[in-house]
């Protein structure tokens, strides 16, 4: 292996111009010389249980009602004892001794949510798009499409500090409301310099993120060449919070998607794509089904054929919905039957906030009203025997939960309440004015809870949310930096703010 690489310094491959070298060269630099002064500075020091997280410091959370989402413990009111970065123990009733203790009486205790799919470079444009769709239509001339005006126009403009800020206040904001896992699916690969601040920005968040690299624009693009140098600068060794995926999008221009997947297998990395029918790739997915694996991710997975979910099937692929969105954004109808009926497992995602929020309580209620309407309409029409089963409140937590984690490969470290696995966990408080009283735990969370209810929030046993407040983190400066970086990319794009059209 290249020793420049392990280090992440820029130098010159075989077949490699001297060119692009240099822009290479240059481009990781100036994200070098910005990065530092870019980064929020701590806010002042909040009083947190001492030692929580600390090697070898253990934690008892006592008294709260726990859904472990492992089948084998099961749900209660009980304890979850941490040790250091991991779950120890999680019973009815724990003698920890001399154990730090976090009072959970009157908050559910569960793992944290799980997002399979998240362009959070689009931070700073949230709800631009709130009535488009994702292309053209011919019946609303001149009304703005996410492919045309988001990836068209604004994502050919950002630099790397817009893509760190729209990373951080982006990520920050879901870990305030309980999502401690995320890929990120990052189109905006301009150049090594815009791979780097992705990068640098979901580490300052501090949670658990896979790393998504996909397609960029412009004359420094080094994609996807340079996945080789991120892999091995980046993500070397499995013990962290960040992993990596390769994009292998099967609409690039004049990109052959199995030179990616193949990349992806070189380089040992999961593959994830978009896999919309509405615009026009079941030929495509078709063409294809020979190579899908256990390592693709498919999101979406709108208007496929009855071959490509088989094989999908076969081979142990993922898919990831985005329910909301594909409702709202016509890639099509939302394939959780399908998925339900296949025993596949589907997570859930949020997509684009310049759409629709990235909280995972509108994620849940959007995927089991989906689900329940269709299911409830074939029993008013045909009977209810004819009728799929109902989703229930446990089974949509699942998804937003331990078949994420799955679908990442990282149910290993996380996803349930499970002894070994590391603590992302997250406590809602179930005395709030919006569930109390407390009459079923699941039902609660999914049905009432928003992301006010989020009281509390661990990632690897570390406290990064505690009692409504995140930690070590200057919000208003924050927010300073992804407005001025909105004002940039609307004058740049040449695009008025539309607050009240």
């Amino acid at each position: 292996m290249c020793e420049l690489c392990n280090v992440g310094l820029p130098h010159r491959q075989p077949g490699t111009t001297r060119r692009n070298f240099m822009r290479t060269a240059m481009a990781s630099a100036a994200a070098a010389a910005f990065l530092p002064g870019f980064m929020s500075r701590p806010a002042a020091a909040q009083t947190t249980p001492a030692g929580v997280g600390a090697p070898g410091r253990r934690t008892l959370i006592k008294g709260g009602h726990i859904l472990s989402l492992d089948a084998a413990i099961g749900d209660f009111t009980g304890d979850v004892l941490i040790e250091g970065t991991k779950i120890l123990e999680v019973a009815p009733s724990i003698d920890a001794g001399d154990a730090a203790q976090i009072d959970a009486s009157g908050r559910v205790v569960m793992p944290g949510f799980v997002d399979t799919h998240h362009h959070q470079f689009e931070t700073a444009l949230r709800s631009y798009l709130p009535n488009g769709i994702m292309f053209p239509d011919p019946t609303r001339p001149g009304a703005a499409n996410y492919l045309e005006d988001i990836l068209g126009k604004f994502s050919k403009v950002y630099r790397p500090e817009d893509v760190y800020i729209a990373q951080l206040f982006g990520g920050l904001s879901q870990l305030d409301a309980g999502v401690t896992t995320v890929l990120d699916v990052s189109q905006i690969h301009h150049s090594p310099a815009h791979s780097d601040a992705v990068i640098e920005g979901m580490k300052a968040v501090g949670r658990r993120g896979v790393f998504g690299y996909f397609e960029g624009y412009g004359p420094d693009l080094a994609y996807p060449q340079d996945a080789r140098r991120i892999r091995d600068a980046y993500f070397g060794t499995d013990d962290q919070l960040l992993s990596m995926l390769m994009g292998g999008e099967v609409y690039l221009p004049d990109v052959d998607p199995l030179n990616l997947w193949n990349l992806a297998k070189e380089l040992d990395l999961m593959v994830g794509l978009h896999v919309v029918g509405s615009l026009g790739m079941q030929e495509t997915m078709d063409r294809l089904i020979p190579h899908y694996t256990d390592k693709h991710l498919f999101i979406h997975m709108t208007g496929m054929s009855d071959q490509a979910w088989d094989r999908a099937k076969e081979v142990g692929a993922h898919v990831s919905l985005s329910v909301p969105i594909e409702m709202q954004m016509r890639h099509g109808m939302p394939p959780i039957q399908k998925a339900i009926d296949m025993g596949m497992e589907p997570s859930l995602s949020v997509d684009v906030e310049c759409t629709m929020t990235a909280d995972f309580f509108t994620q849940m209620r959007g995927a089991i009203t989906l689900q329940r309407a269709m299911a409830n309409q074939i029993a008013l029409e045909q009977g209810p025997t004819e009728a799929p089963a109902l989703l229930d409140a446990h089974e949509v937590i699942k998804f937003a939960t331990i078949n994420g984690a799955k679908g990442l490969k990282l149910d290993h470290k996380t996803g349930s309440l499970t002894p070994g696995k590391e603590a992302d966990i997250i406590l809602l408080d179930a005395n709030a004015l919006n569930v109390a009283p407390l009459n079923n735990a699941a039902g609660a969370v999914v049905t009432l809870m928003d992301r006010s209810n989020v009281e509390s929030v661990l990632v690897a046993g570390q406290i990064k949310k505690w009692k409504g407040i995140l930690v070590g983190q200057d919000i208003p400066a924050l927010r300073d930096k992804i407005v001025a970086s909105r004002d940039y990319l609307f004058e740049t794009a040449e695009v008025d703010i539309p607050l009240f059209d």
